[in-house]
């Protein structure tokens, strides 16, 4: 082991066990070196005022060399905001804005100590940071029976943890938290888990409500005083897009600082939030009462994001920075929240009408992109091929029976067309 992991290692048991116990082998090896390119490169930065020979970008009359052609569509930026190297963390100013965002959104986090925002590649890439620093073959990794299916491919089979799902919904559609708690303290013996909390959830667009997510921070707390260590990941991918009565937090506040043993991580982004997809621009922040094991935790990420990406894409960054900064930025953004406000309530009404008789029923939804159909004694699959090949309609099938529509691509003028065609597709897959 490399004497740098080794150090964060001896720091982090010292100062909290708990955190030390819940990492993988490889989060144990992980480090950010001290010595090489980079800490060579920056302590360049600051004295190599004649001549700075070792970061790898190339200048020209005092700023980073550049094609015109490209430049021309980026004029309303500086060439260093675009072309060098972001910093490993992301760009300074972005991730002090980004806290600060985070706080302003979640008023439960302003008391509590939480690590800086780390920037990552999209949200993506911050689970993946999370599924190398703290799964492995042996763990068990806990989310619902609705999920993204790249829980699996993350946390299954790229790191070989064991997968547990529990029933999203109970008999009165409200969330199951008496099934998180059951698989929570069912690894016991295991003494770890991992559980992740997608709200509002990929794919059936539902959030709890505030006294659910009460449930859910106590059956987490109930684990941890049981001597289980709870790494909790709080994926918060389509945050703020909440129409209804909901929590309209995120649960990373309630649970920093809740029990030594809890160590929640959010993991969130301006992809959905600011309708930037490709920009690929995401956030892991790690909850935690001791500085030491946030810087430990810091640490070790920069290790993982400087051994697969080094560092993300610059442009991207400076991109968000200018809108987080902006003064329209809060107006344009409850603009288009109105919009997929709208979207949602017009599909609610149009399930509620009674015109589409008994074919389906559809899961609870109050957030985010989408919305579930539970299809009655019709396959799914059969009837996303009928749509597909017949009407030109895309969806996508779950399970058997669950087809999931996302009402935040379709235009709210359209939406009545999009279901009566999903309607006549159900009935006619039915008649064969």
């Amino acid at each position: 082991m490399n004497p740098l992991a080794g150090q964060l290692n001896d720091s982090l048991k010292a100062d909290s066990p708990f955190i030390y116990d819940m990492l993988s082998t490889l989060g144990k090896e992980l480090y950010f070196p001290k010595e090489g390119i980079l800490s060579q490169s920056a302590e360049a930065s600051s004295q190599a005022k004649k001549y700075n020979a070792t970061i790898g970008i190339a200048t020209e009359n005092g700023k980073p060399m550049h094609l015109k052609v490209i430049q021309d569509s980026l004029s309303a930026f500086q060439p260093k905001d675009l072309y060098p190297y972001a910093p490993p963390a992301g760009k300074p100013e972005l991730r002090k804005a980004w806290r600060e965002k985070m706080i302003k959104d979640n008023p439960s986090m302003a008391d509590k100590t939480f690590g800086n925002p780390i920037a990552t590649n999209a949200l993506t890439h911050g689970l993946s940071i999370v599924a190398d620093l703290f799964a492995e073959a042996g763990d068990v990794v806990i989310y619902p029976d609705k999920n993204w299916e790249n829980y699996e491919l993350t946390f299954g089979v790229r790191r070989g943890a064991e997968i547990v799902n529990y029933p999203l919904f109970t008999s009165d559609m409200k969330f199951n938290s008496d099934g998180l708690r059951e698989a929570l303290l069912a690894q016991k013996d295991k003494g770890k888990a991992i559980v992740v909390l997608n709200f509002p959830n990929n794919p059936t667009g539902y959030t709890p409500n505030v006294e659910d997510g009460h449930r859910i921070v106590a059956a987490i707390n109930e684990a941890a005083v049981a001597g289980i260590n709870v790494v909790v990941v709080t994926d918060d991918a389509y945050f703020g897009l909440f129409f209804e009565d909901s929590m309209h937090e995120s649960l990373f506040g309630e649970l920093a600082g809740l029990h030594p043993r809890i160590l929640p991580i959010k993991v969130d982004g301006a992809t959905k939030e600011e309708y930037v997809w490709g920009f690929r621009v995401g956030f892991i922040t790690y909850g935690a009462d001791s500085n030491t094991a946030l810087n430990v935790l810091e640490q070790k990420t920069l290790g993982i994001i400087r051994s697969t990406i080094s560092s993300g894409a610059h442009p991207s960054q400076t991109f968000v920075l200018n809108a987080l900064q902006s003064p329209e930025f809060d107006a344009q953004k409850a603009e288009k929240f109105q919009i997929m406000k709208g979207r949602a309530n017009k599909v609610k009404d149009l399930l509620d009408s009674g015109k589409y008789g008994d074919v389906w029923e559809y899961y609870p939804f109050n957030s985010g992109y989408f919305m579930c159909l539970k299809l009655n004694d019709v396959s799914a699959e059969a009837v996303r091929q009928h749509l597909l090949n017949e009407y030109e309609v895309g969806t996508i099938a779950l399970g058997e029976h669950d087809l999931r529509v996302a009402f935040s691509c379709i235009e709210e003028a359209y939406l009545e067309d999009l279901y009566d065609l999903i309607h006549r597709a159900v009935l006619e897959v039915k008649q064969g």
